[in-house]
């Protein structure tokens, strides 16, 4: 395979038996392989999100048709939750149904993503790439997180954190376009004449800025996190491109992706093999990898805590009640 090294398959004797699983994005592509290959491995409840109730439907049955599912585990619970990223209030409904509904959880997956290439408005007044790829995500982690913690102290066994990543974080902007203080991160994200296509690069050093961040505040013990590229991948994830850029990326994935089960095996190894050697890091290729050397210096330092401060901010205002809870 041109340009990527080979991943191997998930280890025999992977076992998620028992455990409860939330996948963002869940009902096609990557994040729909994952349900799939996470129930292969015994998994009893595995959660997706998804936009409508319809596309939920689909997805469950197809998982439930899937032969290797009904092999491994023709009893596993599966069930699809509605979650719309681009909208803050649907990530309090969502987390406030699965405080309800859910009481235990070992492996939050991160996956649901976007790549345009204008700026467009979400429904929560940011620029949409970022989002949907960081903000709310960041939001429903810090929710969920003391329930993470829970199970893992109930069942003797870390849970596990991840957000799905890329290595094009280390195409971004921020080295040669920095956030002048004291105007905030969020703000130096929303401003139009800011944007630029490699949007999503900026959104993917976000990712891995807030993990850094995250990894602080919560011990391996308790919560395993990380963030994950699983490479190129023959998905349809360039849909939201212009023609002329779908075209090409076509033609680069054609030569050079792996299979979507392939790219799934990465994440499969951050979330249930990777030990605490993962915590707070950025892996690529089933190894750890600095991502961008931007985190690491002086400005990318700042980023990193500027960035905490800024979420935690807004994540109290669309839930007054939430408690940041930080290891001691």
């Amino acid at each position: 395979m041109i340009g990527q090294p080979r991943i191997p398959p998930t280890p025999a004797g992977t076992s998620m038996a028992g455990q409860t699983v939330i996948i963002t994005g869940g009902n096609t592509g990557i994040g729909f392989e994952i349900a799939r290959q996470y129930l292969t491995l015994k998994a009893s409840r595995i959660i997706i999100t998804v936009r409508s109730e319809s596309k939920g439907r689909d997805a469950i049955a197809a998982l439930r048709a899937d032969y290797a599912v009904k092999a491994a585990n023709p009893s596993a619970i599966i069930e699809a939750f509605i979650l719309d990223l681009e909208d803050y209030q649907s990530a309090l409904r969502f987390v406030q149904k699965v405080k309800k509904e859910v009481p235990e959880l070992n492996v939050l997956l991160c996956n649901a993503g976007m790549n345009i290439v204008k700026y467009e408005e979400s429904k929560s007044g940011h620029e949409m790439v970022i989002q949907v790829n960081c903000y709310t995500h960041f939001f429903i982690i810090l929710e969920l997180l003391p329930l993470l913690r829970t199970t893992s102290l109930k069942q003797a066994t870390p849970s596990r954190l991840t957000i799905v990543g890329s290595t094009m974080q280390t195409l971004h902007t921020l080295s040669n376009h920095p956030f002048n203080p004291p105007d905030t991160i969020l703000s130096h994200f929303d401003d139009r004449k800011a944007y630029n296509m490699k949007r999503y690069a900026d959104a993917k050093l976000t990712d891995n800025a807030f993990i850094r961040k995250l990894a602080t505040t919560v011990s391996v013990n308790e919560v395993i996190v990380n963030n994950v590229c699983p490479g190129m991948v023959a998905t349809e994830f360039d849909k939201g491109l212009p023609v002329y850029l779908r075209l090409s990326m076509s033609l680069i994935r054609a030569v050079r992706a792996r299979s979507v089960e392939q790219g799934v095996w990465a994440l499969v190894y951050a979330t249930a093999v990777a030990g605490p050697e993962s915590h707070g890091k950025f892996l690529n290729h089933n190894k750890v990898d600095i991502g961008a050397p931007f985190l690491d210096e002086k400005l990318g330092k700042e980023f990193i805590d500027k960035l905490w401060t800024e979420i935690v901010e807004e994540a109290k205002t669309i839930d007054p009640g939430l408690e940041i809870v930080v290891e001691a």
